[in-house]
């Protein structure tokens, strides 16, 4: 499935290589004209947001985002989203690394005992 940040790439690839006009570019690749115009805009909070959570990851390098999210919203008292809190966490790769699991070494099991008489 092509995401549409990728449908808007190839759209703008076509246009700007003189292959297409942007209607025909949208009509294509089923995009809107408005999604080929489209410009995401940052928030004045994204840098504060970044700088939180670079302090609190390198202050405590086991907690992973849900409790730095916590910690940012019911100590600190910011009433961020935390979505958009999580989609600045991944931009800076902060997650922490999945640690597998310890698993026990199988022994052979001996074969069970056949009982000589009954009981």
């Amino acid at each position: 499935m092509v995401r549409p940040s990728q449908r808007r790439e190839m759209a703008r690839w076509a246009v700007e290589g003189g292959r297409s006009s942007i209607r025909h570019a949208c009509q294509t690749f089923a995009l809107s004209e408005t999604g080929y115009r489209y410009q995401a805009k940052a928030r004045e909070d994204n840098a504060m947001i970044a700088d939180g959570l670079v302090r609190l990851t390198t202050a405590y390098r086991d907690w992973g985002f849900g409790l730095c999210f916590l910690h940012l919203r019911n100590v600190k008292g910011f009433g961020w989203n935390h979505k958009c809190v999580y989609r600045i966490y991944r931009e800076l790769e902060l997650n922490l690394r999945v640690k597998p699991k310890k698993r026990l070494a199988h022994e052979r099991p001996e074969p069970l005992a056949v009982p000589e008489t009954i009981n």
